[in-house]
Order: structure tokens, then C-alpha cells, then sequence
């Protein structure tokens, strides 16, 4: 039986700067209280423990993993929560030292109500132990892993849900992606076609529709915050914002009042190769540096590889079609979507299992083979401008300075998006047939290289520009 992820599960709305660290633990926090209310023993709760562990742990602090336990905890929701309530509720949770649900409930949480540790659990890197008490009765004890894009699961978790989904009718299941291919081939559809099908099991039309326009809408929308935002980013690395001043060079006298004028203004900008390089750069660390600052973006991915999908559809619809419109952006966010759930089924997208290669490399190879179908390709082509995109990510390492999503994670969004505009533009010259490796041969070389990997490459801050660059020294 193959396992069905949705697009929707590959492109979360949520909050920064991490995926694995900051919307899963967040995610986990709702997920633990809700349970307790549905065992009616919320009620008699008057006191919590949190325990991280792993690399949770080890890059907790500047992947703002005790930030997000908070506003979990608090009940308040990543996708939808205004920007500027994060800093005032957390701010309050830390002076007041307590905590306060929805409904008016309170109750006392100190600092030291979370606990760092740094052992790992057996299961998985990241791991999140809640632990909730009456008097001095413990109540509740439940353990959380955090697996990558926002993903959370349960080490004995029922499957009850995930076999329900994949008990209906999807007509074409898939788990690699010589099936994709294959099916593609069989019933003359693209990549997006295909995918299409199977999500019009689980929802309408218009629901896809209306789900994909806000995915681009946040998107385009962080693009637009991280061009227009300048000043350093919090953390203690004082790392300036980049994406303020290229795009001030770029977009010159150009008149606009809001992202969607944005785009037909930088379509009227120059477009000769470097600049085409910077504008490409400059989308992909304008996403990055509004995650980094607790921004909303869209996990794509992950949370710390934002900014590279956003970046290479940007790229098509300003420089390779200005006629380009939603059925464009639809195609695209479609395929990215299913070739990030292949690498998700088969190898991994958290850093902190597979490296740095898990997050830009699988989220250039989504942008790669999107691009390419947007741009003529055939799906077999498709596939290899995605393979192509791995294969030049393989091994690489997560190493973040101080364990915050900004050096050198930002620029990996850059290299990443110009990357897969490199990977489509070599597929769409290469006959796949010819190709001595295929998507489903780099998938398995990833996970292999993940295992192989040392620890201390793996979202740890324990090797690497981690341990080579000194903070006191930034």
C-alpha cells in the first residue's frame, strides 16, 4: 500500500524559523493539550514539565524551540496567529510566569519548567517529553518527534488515520517515483495532472484551489516583507538583512503599492544575466530573513528551506512568462509538492536526520522539476531535473553558528533556488532515456549518505561552521 501525503501536508502555512524545531514542537504543544481535554484532565492540571532532547536540545535556543512550547502550550495557532502577538504573549508567559489557555485558565510555568537535555531518544533526533501534574500526581506523560516540516509524530502512534486515507480510491498511488513516471507515461498527464487526481480524492476543486492561492499568497507575501525590511536579525549573530539593499539596486525607480503591483514592477527591470542572478538571490534571502525573525512563511520543504521554491516561481512568473497566471502557479506547487513527498516516503527532509541535503537539497530538487514542467519539460524530464538537483546536494552538512537558521542557512536558499533553475535548464537538454541515474537512485544515495552521516552534521551545532566560527567572535 502506498502512503499518501498531500501536497498540503509538503507546503504548511506556519511560523519561523524552523520546521523541525519550532513549528513541530509548536504543533506537538496543541496536540498534547488537546489530548488532555479529550481525557478530561485538563481541568485538574496545575502544573507542566517539558523536556527536550536531542537536537531539539542541542539547537533548541536558536531554533526558538522554547518560544514555540510556549505559544503550543498557550493554545494559539502558527498559521493564523498575528505576527506581532508572538512577542507580547511570550514576553508575558516569561514576566508573569505563568501560562493562560483559552477560556481564561491559569497556571504557574516557571523558566525552569523546560528542561534542555542532551541525550537522544532511541526513535528519533528530535524528541519533546510533556508531563503534566495535579498536586503531585503526574496525570499525563506524553513523548513527541518532531520528524521534519512540521511533521510530529507518536513512537507507537496508531495508524487508524493513515490507513483510513489510504483505504480510499486514490487512482494513482505512489511511492516512488518510477511510478509516477510511469503513470504519467501510460495516461499521456503531467506530473501536475496526475497529482491533481489524487488530491480531488480528498478535497473539491475549489478547495485545492483556494488552499493553494493562500500557500502562494504567503509566499509572495514574505518575499515582499523581506525586500522591504531592513536592520539585523535577532539572535545575538547581529546578521543584517541583505535582501533590503539588492533589491533596492534591483527594483531602482520602479512604482508600486503592493506585492501583486511588486511583481509587474520587477518585470520591467533589467534582465540581463546577473541581474536575473540577483534578483533570484535576493527572493530566495528575503524569505529566509523573515523566517529567521519569527516571520510566516511556508514550510517547502521546511522551514529553514522556505525560500527557495518561492524564488524559482518567482523567477518564472517575472522573468520566463509575464502572461504566466494562477494555473501556472497551481502546476508548479502541484509537482514541487509530490516530488518532496517521494524524498519524505523513501529518505528524509529533517536536517537533523539527513543533513542540510535533507531540506535545500530536496526543496531544490522540488523547484527543479516544477520549473522544468512549467517550462515544457516531459515529466521523465521533470524527474531528472530533480535528481539532477539532489545529486548536487548530496552530503551536504547542517552546521547553523549559535544553532539559529541564519548562518549559513540563508544563503543555502540562494544557492539552492539557482540550482534548480541550473538542474531544469540541463534536463530540458538531456534525454532522460540517456541518463545513467534516476530520481529514485539519488533518494536512495541520500538516505544512505543520511545514515552514514556523522551526528555532530546534523542540526547539532556540534561540527561544522558551528564549531569552526566562534560566537564571540560574530
Amino acid at each position: 500500500m502506498s502512503q499518501f501525503i498531500s501536497v498540503f501536508d509538503m507546503l504548511k502555512i506556519g511560523v519561523g524559523p524552523s520546521s523541525s524545531h519550532t513549528l513541530g514542537p509548536w504543533r506537538a504543544a496543541q496536540q498534547w493539550i488537546l489530548k488532555l481535554k479529550e481525557q478530561y484532565l485538563f481541568d485538574t492540571l496545575d502544573r507542566v514539565q517539558v523536556d527536550l532532547y536531542g537536537s531539539l536540545s542541542l539547537t533548541g535556543k536558536g531554533h526558538a524551540t522554547d518560544l514555540a512550547i510556549l505559544l503550543g502550550l498557550s493554545e494559539a495557532d502558527p498559521e493564523y496567529i498575528p505576527i506581532e502577538d508572538i512577542f507580547i504573549i511570550v514576553e508575558r508567559i516569561n514576566t508573569q510566569e505563568e501560562l493562560i489557555f483559552k477560556g481564561g485558565k491559569t497556571i504557574p510555568f516557571p523558566k525552569s519548567a523546560i528542561k534542555f537535555n542532551r541525550e537522544f531518544l532511541p526513535f528519533h533526533a528530535n524528541g519533546i517529553t510533556f508531563r503534566g501534574f495535579s498536586g503531585e500526581k503526574e496525570i499525563s506523560t506524553e513523548t513527541y518527534f518532531s520528524i521534519g516540516g512540521g511533521f510530529i509524530v507518536q513512537e507507537h502512534d496508531s495508524l487508524e488515520e493513515e490507513i483510513e486515507i489510504n483505504k480510499k480510491n486514490f487512482p494513482f498511488p505512489i511511492n516512488r517515483a518510477i511510478q509516477l513516471e510511469t503513470y504519467c507515461e501510460s495516461h499521456h498527464l503531467l506530473i501536475s495532472e496526475v497529482v491533481l487526481q489524487n488530491e480531488l480524492v480528498l478535497r473539491t476543486s475549489e478547495e485545492i484551489d483556494f488552499e493553494l492561492h493562500r500557500i502562494w499568497d504567503t509566499m509572495l507575501e514574505s518575499m515582499y516583507l523581506g525586500c522591504h525590511t531592513e536592520g539585523k536579525l535577532p539572535g545575538g549573530l547581529n546578521v543584517k538583512r541583505r535582501a533590503f539593499e539588492t533589491h533596492q539596486k534591483l527594483i531602482k525607480d520602479a512604482i508600486y503599492s503592493n506585492p501583486k503591483e511588486w511583481i509587474t514592477a520587477i518585470r520591467s527591470t533589467e534582465v540581463k544575466f546577473r541581474e536575473i542572478l540577483k534578483w533570484v538571490s535576493c527572493l530566495a534571502l528575503s524569505v529566509n530573513e523573515v523566517n529567521a525573525a519569527l516571520g510566516r512563511v511556508v514550510t517547502a520543504p521546511t522551514n529553514g528551506s522556505a525560500g527557495v521554491i518561492p524564488a524559482v516561481l518567482m523567477y518564472y512568473l517575472v522573468i520566463e512568462n509575464h502572461q504566466a497566471d494562477f494555473s501556472h502557479i497551481k502546476r508548479f506547487l502541484l509537482t514541487a509538492g509530490e516530488i518532496g513527498s517521494i524524498f519524505k516516503k523513501n529518505a528524509t527532509i529533517s536536517a537533523a536526520m539527513g543533513g542540510c541535503q535533507a531540506e535545500i537539497g530536496v526543496s531544490s530538487a522540488m523547484a527543479a522539476a516544477a520549473l522544468a514542467e512549467l517550462m515544457g519539460g516531459t515529466p521523465a524530464q521533470c524527474l531528472s531535473a530533480a535528481e539532477i538537483a539532489m545529486e548536487h546536494h548530496l552530503g551536504m552538512t547542517c552546521d547553523p553558528i549559535g544553532g539559529l537558521v541564519q548562518v549559513p542557512c540563508i544563503e543555502r536558499n540562494s544557492m539552492g533556488a539557482i540550482k534548480a533553475i541550473h538542474a531544469a535548464e540541463i534536463a530540458l537538454e538531456t534525454n532522460p532515456k540517456e541518463s545513467l541515474v534516476h530520481l529514485d537512485n539519488v533518494i536512495d544515495t541520500m538516505w544512505e549518505t543520511a545514515k552514514d552521516m556523522n551526528k555532530n552534521y546534523k542540526e547539532t551545532s556540534e561540527g561544522g561552521l558551528a564549531v569552526t566560527v566562534r560566537l564571540a567572535d560574530c
